[in-house]
């Protein structure tokens, strides 16, 4: 492991197995609570001092020179944890409710992009604040990310506690990258959206692809997934279907399961080596008001006329069964009464929804585990936030989303926040709110203490207090590997969903074949033989790629500047459609359409002899597949709308109803 720039770091010299030894009894454990047999854990580096105790060897976390309770890896996690709570400060356990996002230098957005932590900021909050999760916007690469990481563990090890630090992420594994919903994948391997793993429809592979990101997302020091998306995409229009798994429940659920059994390391809950699973949004965020998304204060509205609420709740039974980690509750809040199994829902944004977290979350389902919510939750909206910027360009500044409680103090909305039932607040990282509420009466310190149980146990659970750092050089080696990606291109091709093959055209052999391309890289179609020409008369065939349709209907709102909204129809004017319509000149037109929403191709298919579907797939893997070196497999994981008119008929909360779909839910073609 390379460190640079860090403290002296002392290596314990262990062996891997010691022999039985018979353990007294802590104040606060039992005897279910201790290991018969005691295996020395080899701890890697570490900057703390060690203790010997019946020669065995543990790190002196609190530098008192003596083995407490919580450093002693003999015990259970719980033992441990409780120990650990019971040496907290008041403001130790609000630290711990903070999530926040990891400062980098030079950082102009306020988002935490960048390629280097600011580590002199990160100090001051972990060793003043006691904050110890933070998410990573970091773009660098792996073994940069891994080196990074230590750093901060360096950091960690100097606090009181010396807790160790958990760095989030969003989706890296993927194609599209979307500030807030996905990050950049700094060489991860590439995979389908998990659109494309609900098209191919086999939860042993999403299984798979969960435990090889956990491999790249622990190599790089990455420990818990702000994924998955159990959220269903009922309303066609809305902006984020991209990272679902489509609008069926049964389908979702049994994806969503095996996704964080990926993730996690199978279904016995946390364990060593386990990427924590965050599933999210609790719940029913998929039925959004016209589509817009609650990121937005125009979009806050999630709507249910079709009284259909319950299902959106189906997909969280497969979280439930593979004992998901952590759950993060929506932006949004219902535009109207909600009412289930006998629980009437507060109309708020479910971060502040007791009904909603505490009734049904750990009530009715019996979660036990951490509920951290979606970011900003408890800021102001300003007015810019509210109306959108009359000039310039919107930015993250005065953005907020306090649903339900706009007019409420901040110190108002944390204090109903946790009275709901939230453990951490994403995107936070200034405790005092907490502290001062405590202070006040308006909260027990004892409730804070049950977040800061939570939080920890998740923390021993992992390992991180004993082996917190990471080998940098094996990040490197570990992180988009050729064996990861070849697996994943495979996973491109066998996503892809071939909705017409006139003719039989595919798949089609070079044999010398002139091709006309439009967003598609022509050394790689040389690459297959294929003569590429430039124009489409001049071609024997013409291959396109297109996206789905979208508008940019609120440019003057931060994520509305950034999201996909509106119409899914192709018209005139349309960049893609004037290439479709172009591309009539050549005898035969293969149209390849990337769908981060479900596109109207009533108008496309009589100018195409071939359409595939993709839902995230590099030209390589359209040209596998094109050729027939690999075969698309997918089924459609949502119905395509024959008409606009149609889509703004649907009801937001209902699946596979618009009146004559052009495809349905589950439609396919093969070879």
């Amino acid at each position: 492991m390379h460190f640079s720039s860090r403290p002296v770091i002392r290596r314990s010299a262990l062996t891997a197995s010691c022999a039985a030894l018979a353990l007294g009894l802590y104040a606060c454990g039992s005897a279910d609570s201790l290991t018969p047999t005691a295996t020395q854990p080899d701890f890697g580096y570490t900057t703390l001092n060690l203790i010997t105790r019946d020669g065995l060897k543990f790190k002196d976390m609190n530098r008192n020179g003596q083995l407490e309770p919580y450093e002693d890896w003999r015990l259970s996690a719980d033992a441990r944890t409780r120990d650990l709570v019971s040496r907290l400060t008041l403001a130790e356990k609000a630290g711990l409710m903070m999530h926040g996002t990891a400062p980098v230098v030079n950082d102009t957005t306020g988002a935490g992009t960048g390629t280097a932590y600011d580590l002199a900021a990160l100090k001051t909050q972990i060793n003043e604040r006691a904050i110890s999760t933070y998410i990573t916007r970091m773009s660098g690469d792996a073994g940069t990310m891994a080196d990074q990481y230590n750093q901060i563990q360096t950091l960690a090890e100097q606090s009181r506690l010396a807790i160790p630090v958990s760095i989030s992420s969003d989706p890296r594994n993927h194609f599209q990258y979307v500030l807030g919903a996905s990050a950049g994948d700094s060489g991860f391997s590439k995979w389908p959206e998990t659109l494309g793993f609900a098209a191919i429809g086999d939860a042993s592979l999403t299984r798979k692809f969960g435990d090889i990101a956990r491999q790249e997302y622990r190599a790089a020091g990455i420990t818990v997934a702000l994924s998955p998306q159990a959220d269903l995409a009922t309303e066609p229009r809305w902006a984020r279907i991209n990272g679902t798994f489509g609008e069926d429940a049964d389908l979702t659920r049994a994806q969503v399961q095996a996704y964080i059994e990926g993730f996690q390391g199978g279904s016995n809950g946390i364990q060593t080596n386990s990427v924590i699973a965050v599933v999210k949004h609790w719940a029913g965020y998929g039925a959004q008001k016209s589509g817009f998304d609650s990121h937005n204060y125009y979009g806050r509205y999630a709507t249910y006329p079709g009284n259909n609420f319950a299902y959106h709740l189906r997909p969280f039974e497969g979280a439930f069964a593979a004992r998901a980690g952590s759950v993060m509750p929506t932006y949004s809040e219902p535009d109207g009464p909600v009412t289930i199994d006998g629980i009437a829902l507060d109309q708020v944004g479910a971060a502040y929804d007791k009904p909603l977290l505490t009734g049904l979350l750990r009530g009715k389902y019996g979660f036990d585990g951490v509920i951290v919510s979606d970011w900003l939750i408890a800021s102001d909206c300003d007015a810019n936030c509210v109306n959108g910027v009359s000039s310039g360009t919107p930015s993250f500044v005065g953005l907020g989303m306090p649903w339900g409680m706009e007019s409420a103090t901040r110190l108002q909305r944390f204090v109903r926040a946790v009275e709901a039932g939230i453990d951490q607040f994403g995107g936070e990282d200034d405790p005092g709110f907490l502290i001062q509420a405590v202070n006040q009466g308006l909260l027990p310190e004892s409730r804070l203490a049950d977040s800061a149980y939570r939080v920890l146990l998740q923390k021993f659970r992992q390992g991180l207090f004993e082996h917190p750092y990471v080998d940098v050089s094996a990040a490197s080696r570990t992180v988009g590997n050729a064996d990861f990606q070849a697996q994943a291109l495979d996973a491109q091709r066998r996503a892809m969903v071939l909705l017409q093959n006139n003719d039989k055209l595919l798949p089609m052999t070079a044999c010398g074949k002139k091709v006309w391309l439009y967003d598609i890289d022509p050394a790689v179609a040389r690459q297959y033989g294929y003569q590429v020409v430039d124009t489409p008369q001049a071609a024997d065939v013409a291959i396109l790629r297109v996206s789905t349709p979208y508008e940019t209907l609120h440019p003057n709102y931060t994520f509305g500047a950034m999201q996909h909204e509106g119409s899914l129809a192709y018209v005139d004017g349309n960049a893609d459609y004037e290439a479709i319509k172009q591309a009539a000149g050549a005898p035969k037109q293969i149209v390849s359409v990337y769908m981060d929403r479900p596109a109207i191709l009533t108008n496309v298919r009589d100018k195409a002899t071939a359409i595939l579907a993709n839902f995230g797939a590099s030209d390589t893997a359209l040209f596998d597949v094109l050729t027939g070196k690999g075969r698309p497999q997918g089924k459609l994981p949502f119905e395509l709308p024959s008409s606009t008119a149609e889509v703004e008929a649907q009801l937001a909360d209902v699946p596979h109803d618009t009146a004559h779909p052009l495809y349905p839910f589950g439609y396919g073609l093969t070879y």
